[in-house]
């Protein structure tokens, strides 16, 4: 890959990961309830679905979820579900009083909050097919397929990773700010409300038509 395609993608990678989505309500979530250490483990996780994703568009079978209506309802409903479900779990979450001298947060498992990241970019149909839209087109055909999909995984894992730290670490120095149950309250329920509307946004997005 030449070094201007990648600085391009690199860009590009920034203002995907920057953009508000699914997985940076996941991450600020994740650090407003557990820390940025332990909701860190979230991050992960959706780096392991994000690597899924630009396989699948590797491996050609994006290609198949654009054109068949069938797999991407049924991958699109699954992640309204699921998103829906982790408002369920956010709104009914209950808040605890913190210690003005402890600087831990309530414990969470890390495979759990792994998987919980997995699903909220695995379950994203619409990411699937929006990198096979635009991962071809910094791809130089004449060339080995598979080292330039290595590199941009790695770089979009990598921009990633860096953008969900900032997200998970701006929730924890906020959750270190909320010392009473009915602050505690007030933001979970917030991000009860914004994980609905990730999921509305979700049931929302419609196949794009086959030429």
């Amino acid at each position: 890959m030449a070094l201007e395609t990648w600085l391009a993608f690199f860009v590009a990678c920034w203002v995907i990961s920057l953009s508000p989505g699914a997985g940076a309500i996941a991450s600020m979530s994740c650090g407003l309830q557990y820390g940025f250490l332990r909701g860190y483990w979230n991050a992960l996780g959706l780096q392991i679905g994000l690597a899924l994703q630009i396989a699948i568009v590797a491996a050609g079978v994006g290609a198949l979820l654009a054109t068949s209506a069938l797999a991407f309802s049924l991958i699109k409903w699954f992640g309204v579900a699921y998103l829906l479900w982790l408002a369920v779990v956010q709104w009914r979450s209950r808040p605890s009083a913190m210690a003005s001298t402890s600087g831990e947060s309530r414990s969470g498992r890390p495979l759990s909050l792994v998987l919980r990241g997995f699903l909220v970019n695995a379950s994203n149909p619409k990411a699937v097919v929006f990198m096979l839209a635009v991962l071809p087109q910094f791809i130089h055909p004449q060339a080995p397929l598979l080292p330039q999909y290595l590199i941009m995984g790695v770089t979009m894992i990598v921009v990633d990773l860096i953008v969900m730290a900032g997200y998970t670490g701006l929730a924890s120095r906020v959750l270190r700010a909320l010392r009473t149950p009915g602050q505690q309250r007030v933001m979970n329920r917030v991000f009860a409300a914004l994980f609905v509307g990730a999921a509305s946004l979700l049931a929302l997005v419609r196949r794009a038509p086959v030429a």
